[in-house]
């Protein structure tokens, strides 16, 4: 697993109105920020990827998120 600050390739920007935890979106220009630790991590990831709680964690496109509460959903940008 790569850990690649997100935040050096993209700028994101929170959805708003913020979705409801109990449906949060996904896409491929959808990002989930985990509020416990910050880290960023795509809504599809392709390769193996998580956030350094543990609370986001998936690959091959399927993301599993232990607490949705603990989730910003946020839109990413190329810089």
């Amino acid at each position: 697993m790569l850990n690649i600050d997100m935040r050096k390739i993209y700028n994101f920007y929170p959805l708003d109105p913020a979705p409801d935890a109990a449906s949060l979106p996904s896409g491929g220009d959808l990002y989930y920020e985990c509020t416990e630790c910050q880290v960023i991590v795509n809504s599809v990831p392709h390769i193996k990827a998580a956030c350094a709680c543990g609370n986001l964690a998936g690959s091959g496109g399927k993301l599993e998120v232990k607490n949705p509460e603990q989730v910003r959903v946020v839109r990413g940008k190329l810089k």
